[in-house]
């Protein structure tokens, strides 16, 4: 098997293999899905110790996906890190590098359909990675629930706010958890069995968000996930999950792919809506 380019690439065959993994490389794959950050820095017997194995386990699963070693598995999350360290921190900084990597001027046209051509990669890969039976189910959940809870921050919150919008155009009572004064304790613990919360987290995953699906999975409230990653923290107790990889140019993330699958998330259960709702009566505009 060839050496993964990349963490991302890692994961993702990580996640494709999980299934089959034994027990104690299952244990072996949550503990590196949850450490990421830090185990370029990690000496394999604390690995070891944490996931209660024995060193030649690490060793074995890191030959299991193509290293010689786990030294060698260790290095592409050194690479990773070392990438991300010498990025810009900041929107500023990111364009200020992208000028000085450039022999040559960039006119906006060009800068444009560059991030427009990363886009429609992301498109790409959503369109051929869909999970038909994963996408039912999400509908379903949405379908039965009696109250609907979106969740997503920083980056996840424009996409959690336009499918808290969009679902709102239903029937269904939709809450939109946004945190405003810092009260998502407050606006999720109303949670009930028969409601589902949509969870919306991306690397690397906001801990208002685990909260709240926490308190989902407590309340044995049906859990929708969309996220980047089959092994994502959130992953492990959705009842329905929707993975999605952005497309991204000049260190910039797109979300043009994850808003598009929520947008068909929300026209498939209208559809299906239509075909089993009562005709509501139109109050009248504002002026009336």
């Amino acid at each position: 098997m060839a050496e993964p380019a990349s963490v991302e690439n890692l994961m993702e065959q990580i996640a494709d293999e999980y299934e089959s993994l034994s027990r104690q490389l299952k244990v072996i794959a949550k503990y590196i899905e949850q450490h990421k950050a830090s185990l370029m820095l990690e000496k394999i017997s604390d690995i070891a110790a944490a996931c209660d194995v024995q060193p030649s386990a690490i060793v074995r699963f890191a030959q299991r996906f193509g290293f010689t070693g786990f030294s060698e598995m260790q290095d592409v999350f050194r690479q990773s890190y070392t990438e991300q360290a010498n990025a810009a921190p900041n929107y500023q900084q990111r364009i200020r590098k992208l000028i000085a990597s450039r022999d040559d001027q960039l006119d906006i046209g060009q800068l444009t359909r560059e991030f427009i051509d990363a886009s429609r990669t992301g498109l790409g890969e959503l369109s051929e990675g869909l999970d038909d039976a994963q996408l039912e189910a999400a509908v379903t959940l949405l379908q039965k629930a009696d109250n609907i809870y979106v969740v997503g921050v920083r980056r996840a919150f424009p996409v959690a706010s336009y499918i808290a919008y969009a679902l709102q155009n239903t029937n269904k009572r939709v809450h939109l958890v946004n945190g405003l004064g810092g009260m998502y304790r407050q606006q999720i613990r109303s949670v009930r069995e028969r409601d589902v919360v949509i969870a919306i987290s991306f690397a690397p995953y906001g801990q208002e968000t685990q909260y709240c699906a926490r308190v989902a999975h407590h309340q044995r409230a049906k859990l929708l996930v969309i996220t980047d990653s089959k092994l994502a923290p959130l992953a492990r107790v959705a009842d329905a999950l929707l993975t999605v990889t952005e497309g991204s140019a000049f260190a910039f993330r797109s979300l043009t792919s994850t808003l598009c699958l929520c947008q068909a998330l929300f026209i498939a259960l209208a559809y299906k809506l239509e075909l089993d709702i009562e005709e509501t009566q139109d109050p009248g505009g504002y002026d009336d």
